[in-house]
Order: C-alpha cells, then structure tokens, then sequence
C-alpha cells in the first residue's frame, strides 16, 4: 500500500483549511500577542505557512540539528506575503512528496539540538508530526483571532461564526 497517496490528500485537505485561517489575519494586528509568552500573530502565522516545508525537509535531508541551524523566520510585512509565502511553502511540499519513493519514507529521519536527540523517527512519520504541528499551530491562530473578535472558519464542520451561533 502506497504511503504518498494519504499523505498528498492530507496535505490538500489541510491546506485548504490552513489557507483559509491565514486569509482572515488583517496585517494590523501581526504585532498582537495574547501573552508576553506566546508569539506574535505575526510569528504564528508564519510558522503556520512556513510548515508545509518541513516535508521537503523530511524526504530531501537525514535530520534538523537546531544547534548547527539556528532558526530564522522568513519575513513576511503583509497578509498577501503570507498567503504567498504559505502557498510557495505548499507547492514545495507538494512536489517534494509526489516525487520520493516508499523506501525514502521508511528512512529515519533525527531532530536534534546538539549532541541531544530530541525524536527519531521514520521519514513517513515526520511528515505527519508535521500535519499535525500544522492543525495544532492552527487552533493556537484559532484561538488569537477569536480573542481579537475576527471570524474563524471551520476547520472539520462549520464553526460558530460560519453557523450562526
């Protein structure tokens, strides 16, 4: 059985969703944060669009070492920027999984911070760590636009702002 054919219908069904979320972030409020611990809606959004690149990541390298790759986000000034940003990160993806092979997917794949390894895992298995950071991250922007009153879509139904309610 075919691991890449699940894989692609769930990156699509995801992305719509994700894209949807994105398009409802007014640049005005990138610089809101509900906690002087949590990120910006700017740094949320981004790590959001910037996700679907992480299954390049997984099919194309052996692992991520934070220490030897210190993270920087890709600067984005506007919701247009993101979107496109988003949409470019989804097209790599995308293209970087229709193209590897079942024997790719089962190759373990390490993210570490140095010498600690933080997860082992399969290639297969990264890429959905990485649907699910997406749906997670997802519900956190979720959250930061309903505190800032901004209609949310649905994201598996219709949500209260789409249902009336």
């Amino acid at each position: 059985m075919s691991t890449i054919k699940p894989l692609l219908k769930e990156l699509e069904q995801e992305a719509l969703t994700t894209r949807r979320m994105l398009e409802r972030i007014p640049t005005a409020y990138f610089t809101w944060q509900p906690h002087k611990k949590s990120m910006t809606v700017k740094q949320l959004a981004t790590h959001i669009a910037e996700l679907p690149g992480w299954v390049t990541m997984a099919v194309t390298t052996d692992g991520l070492d934070f220490a030897a790759n210190p993270y920087k986000q890709e600067e984005v000034h506007n919701t247009n920027e993101l979107l496109d940003y988003f949409d470019r990160s989804l097209v790599d993806g995308r293209q970087h999984l229709e193209t590897t092979t079942e024997d790719i997917l089962e190759e373990n794949w390490t993210l570490r911070n140095g010498a600690q390894v933080l997860q082992v895992a399969t290639k297969a298995e990264i890429i959905r760590m990485t649907y699910c950071q997406i749906v997670h991250h997802r519900a956190q922007l979720g959250v930061f636009l309903r505190l800032l009153d901004i209609p949310i879509p649905g994201s598996y139904g219709p949500s209260a702002d789409e249902h009336g309610n």
